[in-house]
């Protein structure tokens, strides 16, 4: 792929700066509906619910139907089924969500291959063809996209290639989005499988982040119309002695400070495999630190998503009781991006879409 150095155009810059805007509001997030049919299979088997093209489309219209959604959620990534998909009344998804007061985004890799001959590390593809992905799903209302490269944790990995290679990736894929006026979510996956420590996880976390911001600094991708969608800082999944969440929040934002640039405008983390009560709470203790020059704010899949999921189980009646779910989350993880959850109101029924 060769090295794009042309200057972005004012109306390219105001469709940059319209999004942005719309994204990060305090209090508001990103929801990453955006999983292969490959995870979607694996989340409907949790709950006994058929795996087609169609329960798909009627599960994400359920959740993108959600009354006053839209309070909380500012944004969606949608995979590219989706993006084509209609709502029941043959309303496209994007202007679906555009009614919502929602920005529609997509998600523009095409998955992992594993890096030269590791058994364990992978890489992302997909950078063949993406300016002409990005126009064709521009067209149909795309107005950011994400691509995400993952990182394993042991005593000796991530290696220094791979961290190389996925920095230079996330930079030419970034720059070729904002060259078609779309702003690219950066989302750097240090996994949360393993045993590792929580300062296996903070050394780990900042060498990546310096990594990828120095590649986009050498690429010359604006950090002002960029998203970070990083993990945080913590403890593998299987290590028997995980951090609490004040350890969580003061580790995490500290490799902020050291290798976000302040005019990146939004930080939108994900949530990797933590609970949604966990992802929550981590979430709200950043923000009792205070000082924090970005927007610090959520772009959660599962952690959104379970509860609703769970009740939904596929059924028509469930809806209303499963959108109910996933607002709940929603508001909650809107409060903690405000530093304004308590764990007193997980026991609170939403009775009503306030």
């Amino acid at each position: 792929m060769v090295l794009q150095t042309v200057t972005i155009g004012d109306d390219i810059t105001k469709d940059l700066q319209a999004t942005i805007k719309a994204i990060a509001v305090p209090g508001k997030g990103i929801l990453a509906a955006d999983e292969s049919s490959g995870t979607c299979q694996k989340r409907f088997d949790g709950v006994k619910i058929p795996c087609t093209e169609e329960t798909r489309r009627q599960y994400r219209e359920m959740l993108f139907a959600t009354p006053n959604i839209g309070q909380f959620v500012a944004g969606i990534i949608l995979y590219e089924e989706t993006l084509y998909q209609k709502a029941s009344d043959g309303t496209s998804f994007p202007e679906f969500l555009k009614k919502q007061g929602i920005v529609p985004g997509i998600k523009v890799d095409k998955g992992l291959v594993l890096y030269h001959n590791s058994e364990i590390e992978k890489v992302t593809q997909g950078l063949d063809g993406l300016g002409e992905r990005l126009e064709e799903y521009k067209k149909h209302g795309a107005r950011f996209a994400k691509w995400r490269a993952t990182y394993n944790i042991t005593d000796t990995l991530p290696s220094d290639g791979l961290i190389h290679e996925n920095a230079e990736t996330l930079a030419k894929y970034a720059l070729t989005c904002q060259h078609h006026g779309i702003v690219p979510i950066v989302e750097p996956e240090v996994l949360l499988d393993g045993d590792h420590t929580i300062e296996r996880c903070q050394i780990v976390t900042e060498k990546v982040l310096h990594a990828v911001f120095a590649a986009l600094k050498k690429h010359n991708v604006k950090p002002e119309f960029t998203i970070l969608k990083p993990s945080m800082v913590i403890s593998g999944k299987e290590n028997p002695n995980r951090a609490e969440v004040k350890e969580v929040a003061r580790r995490t934002v500290e490799v902020l400070k050291k290798t976000v640039p302040a005019d990146l405008p939004t930080i939108n983390f994900l949530s990797g495999g933590q609970t949604p009560r966990e992802a929550t709470q981590n979430l709200n203790e950043m923000h009792k630190l205070g000082n924090l020059p970005w927007n610090l704010s959520f772009s959660y899949a599962r952690a959104l998503q379970e509860p609703a999921l769970k009740t939904w189980q596929g059924k028509k009646e469930n809806a209303a009781n499963a959108q109910k779910e996933f607002y709940k989350r929603a508001k909650l993880n809107g409060l903690a991006a405000l530093g304004k959850y308590s764990e007193e109101m997980e026991n609170q029924v939403v009775l009503v879409f306030d």
